[in-house]
């Protein structure tokens, strides 16, 4: 198995209450090369954290000077990224980062290219937020139907894959619609998908949710619009 070098790139939005626990967790597992945190124009203090962070071991931090959308945080931190391999962690605390063993396996293994923490493979889970489930679900069959393929969590946050995937992939995702842009390409580019089970703890829009009905409605448009243009 060759070494390979890890990116967690974090995109970040107004999360002062969780960014240093999310950063603690993320060093905790001793496997980022690379931590990098791109600031999508926080007004709540966030920056003034990461600012005194940047530099701070593997932590690199990038600030957009007003906010643009998640998609775009992460484009800006794909852009930057030196790792060979590049795993997406949100900044909140949904999504938990002692599961990055399990996603790295099967690229570490030669599996696959990609894989795609699932939080509908039998994993732990808080319940919770019952229609924002049933939305993750249609779009994740809408994605099935229109790219031949089995998903069972098209929308989940945790995406793991090589480098060398994006390279010379066209992205313009602005907001949430990062998710369905994404899954597209590479399922029209015939990459190995591997999925695995993932723990979810999900917060409620008054614990600080952002996503909301317009971005379904997006990711549809994605959906439909990527099968047919690149």
């Amino acid at each position: 198995m060759l070494a390979m070098k890890l990116t967690v790139l974090i995109p970040v939005y107004n999360e002062i209450h969780t960014i240093e626990e999310i950063l603690k967790r993320v060093k905790a597992q001793e496997l980022a090369d690379e931590i990098l945190l791109v600031d999508d124009g926080s007004t709540d203090g966030t920056r003034e954290i990461l600012n005194g962070l940047d530099g701070d071991g593997a932590v690199r931090v990038i600030l957009h000077e007003k906010n643009r959308g998640k998609g775009a945080a992460v484009r800006t931190g794909l852009d930057h990224a030196q790792g060979d391999i590049i795993l997406i962690q949100d900044a909140d605390l949904e999504y938990d980062p002692r599961d990055y063993p399990v996603l790295l396996k099967p690229i570490q293994e030669g599996l696959a290219e990609v894989v795609y923490g699932s939080r509908f493979l039998g994993g732990p889970r808080r319940t919770s937020m019952y229609w924002h489930m049933v939305a993750n679900k249609i779009l994740t069959f809408m994605t099935n139907i229109l790219y031949d393929t089995i998903l069972s969590d098209m929308e989940t946050g945790y995406k793991v894959f090589r480098r060398s995937v994006i390279e010379g992939m066209p992205l313009h995702a602005r907001r949430f619609e990062f998710e369905p842009e994404f899954t597209a390409k590479i399922l029209k580019r015939n990459y190995r998908i591997y999925e695995v089970p993932i723990s979810f703890a999900p917060r409620d829009y008054n614990e600080g949710k952002k996503i909301g009905v317009k971005d379904a409605f997006e990711a549809i448009w994605a959906l439909l619009k990527y099968r047919f243009v690149d």
